[in-house]
Formats: C-alpha cells, structure tokens, sequence
C-alpha cells in the first residue's frame, strides 16, 4: 500500500493494492491491523454509503462534541474530495486538502477528528462508503460553507447541487467557537 502524508498531520492518502485481471479488480478497503501499522489507531463503529449524481456535494460536515475521523472510499464513480483543518490553535487552521477518489484508482482519504470533509460528485453517479470513529450524532452536526473565499477551495464545478443546510451553512468565521473547541 502506498501512503502520502498531506500537509495536516493525521490526514493521509492511501493507495491500497488493487489486484486486477481479466474479471474486474479486488482491493481490501480495511484490515485494522495493517491499517494500525499506518497510524490509524482509532476504532470504527459506523459504515454509511451514499449514493450521488453528478454535480451533487455533500459538505463541508463536522461533529462536535462527538468528533468523528472518517476513512473514504468512493466505491463507484469519481469524486473530488475535500477537508478542512478546523482543529482551533492549530497551524493550519482554516487550510484545505483536495484530491479526486474513484473506483478507478482505489484510492482512500483517512481524515481524522478536527477536520471539516465534503465531496462532489464528477461522475455521472458515484457510492461513497465513510468508515467512522463514531456514530452519527444529528444534535451536534454542523455545517461549514462550501464556497467560503477565506478557505478558497478549488471545486471542479462552478454550481454544485446542495442540500438546503449546506447550502445555508455559515461561514468559517461564523462558525460557533465551541463547536470548533470540540470538532
């Protein structure tokens, strides 16, 4: 497995092996113990999977005070996926990471506590499976905008189709301080 260590410490790319033949492919998403070896110590207790048209962005998600680390994996389709370092005090607050998830490419983003994460679809559909640290908690679920100009994140599409909450979410320096105490 090949492993890049991004800018934010903790968030890494993976590369798991994918084995490929004449039927199709296989790759292993999750072994705790190799993923152990990693760095990724945390345990998971919820497995979601979304389903999305192109253009559809889901994000930029946090929880607080239930924080949860994710590791994606776009199991269909292509998606460019991106996180937010959040963690308040930290060097890189309020930077972002992006990269492009597919089945193609089998690649993984393992995104811990501290960040805010979202997703656009730029596919003609994708499934998205998040392995989470905690379960989903809808008392402490908080929205970051998706377009803020003080984060300047570079989406690949112009007009993404958003849920209402996302689409009302505040920007990052509108966020509730607490809420980014305990992201």
């Amino acid at each position: 497995m090949k492993v890049t260590r991004t800018k934010f410490d903790g968030v890494l790319l993976l590369e798991p092996n994918v084995h490929r033949d004449e039927r199709g492919h296989f790759m292993e998403v999750w072994q705790r113990d190799r993923y152990r070896e990693l760095g990724i110590q945390e345990t998971f207790v919820q497995d979601n999977v979304s389903f999305s048209w192109r253009g559809i962005m889901r994000g930029l998600h946090f929880q607080a005070p239930r924080a949860q680390g994710k590791l994606v994996t776009c199991l269909h389709g292509e998606v460019f996926d991106a996180v937010v370092d959040i963690r308040k005090g930290s060097a890189t607050f309020g930077e972002w990471f992006g990269c492009r998830l597919s089945l193609a490419s089998g690649r993984q983003l393992y995104i811990p506590p501290g960040f805010a994460h979202g997703f656009v679809v730029t596919s003609d559909s994708a499934s998205f499976l998040y392995k989470c640290t905690d379960t989903y908690d809808p008392h402490g679920q908080y929205s970051l905008l998706w377009n803020d100009p003080a984060i300047g994140i570079e989406w690949p599409v112009k007009d993404p189709v958003l849920s209402d909450k996302d689409r009302a979410a505040p920007r990052l320096a509108e966020l509730d301080p607490n809420a980014l105490e305990l992201a």
